[in-house]
């Protein structure tokens, strides 16, 4: 196991590399690449990669804690039972990633995209979801309380059984939404019923 702490990288390749079972503690990568690398099962706490590229990536059982990962790509990346506590992904892609079992814990991850992605029955709460895309993903019994949904893009996403409960769902299109069994606070189920039309006496 090798351990990396206060490094900063620029431009850096680790394209194909064998990074698994590491530790990195408050470093910085900046436009680095990280493609088809293997990172089974690394923790990073307190890092920052920016405009970085893990397309292909596998970060299975990864544990990442208070780390941001701003603007990058993790389109094809199997992020399998991998676990983000606190951590702010803002911009950040996730196109085609497998996300099977991942744990988020709170955290910013506002900008970005997670379209198709399944995130049947996980718990979501207390996490910023700022003009996330979620179109097409399933969300179905996922837990989403006092989320930040503002702006957020859900068309055709699966919401049956889905708790929104003290969300915030100002900016979103309610009349895309495809609701069945999907619990709503009162507030919320007023502004969907307005939303199609609705006179609320």
């Amino acid at each position: 196991m090798y351990q990396y702490k206060d490094q900063e990288y620029d431009a850096v390749e680790f394209d194909g590399r064998d990074l698994r079972y590491g530790e990195l503690v408050r470093c910085t990568f900046r436009k680095c690449t990280f493609m088809n690398v293997s990172m089974d099962e690394i923790e990073t706490s307190y890092c920052r990669f920016i405009e970085c590229d893990f397309k292909g990536a596998t970060l299975n059982g990864s544990i990442h804690t208070e780390s941001a990962f701003e603007n990058c790509s993790f389109t094809g990346a199997n992020l399998f039972v991998s676990k983000f506590n606190f951590c702010k992904m803002t911009g950040s892609d996730f196109a085609g990633a497998q996300m099977d079992g991942i744990t988020l814990n709170q955290g910013d991850w506002s900008y970005t995209n997670l379209s198709y992605t399944i995130f049947k029955k996980q718990d979501l709460k207390d996490i910023k979801f700022y003009e996330t895309d979620f179109s097409n993903a399933d969300l179905s019994f996922a837990d989403l309380r006092k989320c930040d949904l503002t702006g957020a893009v859900l068309i055709k996403a699966n919401l049956h059984g889905t708790d929104l409960r003290e969300a915030n769902l100002e900016g979103v299109d309610l009349k895309v939404l495809v609701i069945k069994n999907t619990r709503m606070d009162r507030e919320q189920a007023v502004l969907v019923a307005r939303s199609l039309g609705a006179k609320i006496e």
